[in-house]
């Protein structure tokens, strides 16, 4: 059988719009237990699945109605290069968050992309790291617990 490591990464990408949009923070870190994420100038925000957690928790509002964030992470446009080893990959990608809730109709609330390095542990293709680079900022304040500020950009998207 043929392995298909496009495949598996593109998963991967997949995978953690969903763990967010269904508010499974503590899924979030578990996509990054070997890996962090990054700032846009590539600076580390949290390293390490209990610290994804933690920062999704402290920034990310979830509803009480139904745990979740409200939101749909749109992932794009993946362009995935696997190194020769078949070991580590490196990845772009892009994103768009769309958010309806009970107070606003639906809405792009965020657009940017997300610049990765992947590596196979264990066996299986997982984040090495993540770096968020939001472009477009829309109306922030029903999806984070703190001011995003635009250009700041530190929130995770």
């Amino acid at each position: 059988m043929t392995t298909d490591h496009r495949g598996e990464i593109e998963n991967l990408l997949h995978l953690y719009a969903e763990a967010i949009d269904a508010g499974d923070f503590a899924g979030v870190g578990e996509l990054f237990a070997h890996g962090r994420i990054c700032g846009p100038d590539g600076s580390p925000i949290a390293t390490g699945a209990s610290a994804v957690t933690k920062l999704y928790e402290s920034t990310t509002r979830r509803y009480d109605d139904d745990g979740t964030p409200k939101t749909h992470h749109v992932i794009t446009n993946p362009i995935i290069e696997i190194a020769d080893d078949a070991t580590t990959a490196t990845g772009r990608s892009r994103f768009t968050v769309l958010q309806a809730t009970d107070e606003v109709p639906l809405q792009v609330i965020i657009t940017g992309g997300y610049r990765d390095r992947f590596a196979v542990v264990d066996g299986r293709w997982t984040f090495a790291e993540r770096v968020m680079v939001p472009t477009l900022f829309g109306d922030l304040s029903r999806h984070l617990l703190i001011d995003a500020g635009g250009p700041s950009r530190d929130a995770p998207s």
